[in-house]
């Protein structure tokens, strides 16, 4: 991987919030959708519905960053996500999580830094995700039947369909990711963009308008002051009572 295009820690800042997040990591495995469809597809995972969080939904590969994750080169638990190397650590943690959960065999080199999520303060359970894409695995799958009860290969347009239809839960970062993800022609092409681009951060406010739940990011008009009527550029998430709807003007 080029390294100058690895997006590394002293290239970037990662916003600041005021309650400490668990330090976790998501790996967005992808491949060039399979028959005559177009487009890509992505792994997803149903997660067990007695867990806690994000309960019976569907979400890519991934968790909590373990001690195990930074190597022999700390003692002891070291979760220092201002640390020069730790992009490596969140990349070791998805290679681990993908074995564990899917059997997937990855490589942590291929795999791109694309997007970073923070939930707003109020959220029950916080975890600062770093989200990495990477080449699907070319072995046969197996869910661990534990925390994830079942895998599946979805077109992204087709995935935000289902939910919509009340056929799968989604979470938003899983959402939008799809949603940013669906207009990419092959795997090739969406792993080309993250790798020569820059990461973004997602920060969440929540706020009400006209009946729906938004969730706001940075580059929204409102996102500021948390005001969902400010008119201007839009980078949000619409959750009404039927459909989601991801709003964003770049």
């Amino acid at each position: 991987m080029d390294e100058a295009k690895s997006n590394r820690p002293e290239e970037w800042t990662k916003p600041e919030v005021e309650q400490v997040a668990v330090a976790a990591a998501t790996a967005v495995l992808v491949r060039d959708a399979a028959g005559s469809a177009k487009g890509i597809e992505v792994l997803l995972a149903r997660r067990n519905s007695k867990i806690y969080f994000a309960g019976g939904a569907w979400v890519f590969p991934g968790g909590r960053i373990d001690a195990e994750d930074h190597g022999t080169e700390f003692a002891g638990d070291h979760f220092d996500e201002g640390h020069e190397d730790f992009l490596d650590v969140a990349r070791r943690a998805c290679v681990r999580e993908a074995a564990e959960e899917a059997d997937a065999v990855i490589n942590a080199d291929d795999l791109v830094f694309m997007s970073h999520w923070t939930p707003p303060l109020e959220a029950p359970k916080r975890f600062s995700t770093y989200f990495f894409m990477g080449p699907a695995p070319t072995e046969t799958l197996t869910a661990d039947g534990e925390e994830i009860h079942e895998l599946e290969w979805m077109r992204p347009a087709d995935a935000m369909h289902r939910r919509n239809e009340g056929e799968i839960e989604l979470i938003p970062p899983t959402f939008i990711t799809l949603a940013l993800l669906a207009p990419f022609a092959s795997a090739a092409d969406a792993l080309a963009y993250y790798r020569d681009n820059s990461p973004e951060f997602f920060v969440t406010k929540f706020t009400r308008k006209d009946g729906y739940n938004i969730a706001l990011y940075a580059g929204d008009a409102g996102y500021e002051v948390g005001d969902a009527s400010v008119p201007g550029a839009r980078n949000r998430l619409l959750m009404g009572e039927g459909d989601w709807v991801y709003e964003r003007d770049v």
